[in-house]
């Protein structure tokens, strides 16, 4: 997986995030979290730093953020294994 295909990956979760009316928020590190929508607002707020990690060639944390992303998709039932699993290939679609 190339910066390409990150961007790609981060362009999928924005448009499922805005769709589905959920808004950008940077959550506390130190406090649990509320509920779903909480950690989904989180997640959506992590993707313009995931841009910028991209830009900067700092691959292996975008992966890292991209993977607890993905994670916290599955978790909150939005897409399957396999779902999450075709975004990450070559030739994906939503």
């Amino acid at each position: 997986m190339d910066g390409k295909k990150v961007l790609e990956v981060i362009g999928i979760y924005r448009k499922h995030f805005e769709t589905n009316g959920i808004p950008k928020k940077d959550f506390p590190h130190g406090q649990f979290v509320g509920d779903e929508f909480d950690v989904l607002a989180h997640c959506h707020g992590m993707l313009d730093d995931m841009e910028k990690f991209v830009a900067e060639g700092r691959m292996e944390k975008a992966f890292r953020w991209l993977g607890f992303i993905q994670g916290s998709l599955w978790l909150a039932g939005r897409y399957t294994l396999d779902g999450l699993k075709n975004h990450n290939r070559p030739d994906s679609t939503d």
